[in-house]
């Protein structure tokens, strides 16, 4: 059975921004194995991170990551894939990010997270030995999107990889923010147009990270039109070659 492995920064971006083509693969006989990197568990969290856990309506007592590892869990099985796997990473508010515009400028001197999310790349490819790869281009410039493709870089990780627009920086600006444009460039892009099955298990997987629909999106109604802006597609970078009609 061929493996697919989808590395998300966030646990909901690889749904997200290839929810369908990640269901797609599953019904075409593949074993997909989502890993979230940044899910850890921080106690007694404080400032900006506190405030991040806040603002989407959960009180400070609540394991906010810990309720959002189960969202994935229940996402995952919507997409029908296995079980996902999460990292023991901490965010970007943990790690001395204090605010919003932080979170999308520039990579702080003392975040040395990269070094160790290398090493766990390397671990994570050589445990799961993919035959296809899927991983983000980091539009819209989030630190934790930046560090995780740079990391994956470096990891030398082996081909063929799926780049993917990350959704719903896509479609928030009709212009977003692409730090690591030049790296991608280069490559050829697909678009992959998905069924109605697919489509619909997408939906399922992001409707099922609750906690982030009303600040993402607004509310369930926000997330469908944001979907629906994306028209049934998702688009890639394709860094070496495909298998050949896995995606037609």
């Amino acid at each position: 059975m061929p493996i697919a492995l989808a590395i998300s920064p966030h646990l909901d971006d690889a749904a997200f921004s290839a929810g369908g083509t990640l269901a797609r693969l599953a019904a075409q006989g593949w074993q997909v194995v989502m890993v979230t990197v940044f899910t850890a568990s921080v106690a007694n969290p404080e400032g900006f991170a506190l405030a991040c856990q806040l603002d989407k309506g959960l009180p400070p007592e609540i394991d906010y990551m810990a309720l959002r590892r189960a969202e994935d869990v229940r996402a995952a099985e919507a997409l029908g894939i296995e079980a996902p796997v999460h990292l023991p990473f901490r965010e970007a508010p943990h790690r001395g990010y204090g605010s919003a515009p932080e979170l999308f400028a520039e990579l702080r001197p003392d975040d040395s997270v990269g070094l160790n999310l290398a090493d766990a790349f390397e671990r994570l490819v050589a445990d799961t030995r993919p035959d296809l790869i899927l991983a983000p281009q980091a539009v819209g410039g989030h630190v934790d999107h930046v560090q995780v493709v740079r990391a994956f870089r470096g990891a030398q990780p082996p081909l063929p990889v799926l780049w993917w627009r990350d959704f719903p920086y896509t479609v928030r600006d009709a212009r977003p923010k692409e730090p690591l444009r030049a790296l991608f460039e280069a490559h050829p892009e697909r678009a992959v147009r998905l069924d109605a099955e697919a489509e619909r298990r997408k939906a399922a997987s992001c409707a099922a990270y609750a906690s982030q629909i009303g600040f993402q999106f607004g509310g369930p109604e926000g997330l469908s039109g944001r979907l629906a802006a994306e028209e049934g597609t998702e688009r890639f970078r394709v860094q070496g070659r495909l298998p050949d009609g896995i995606l037609d």
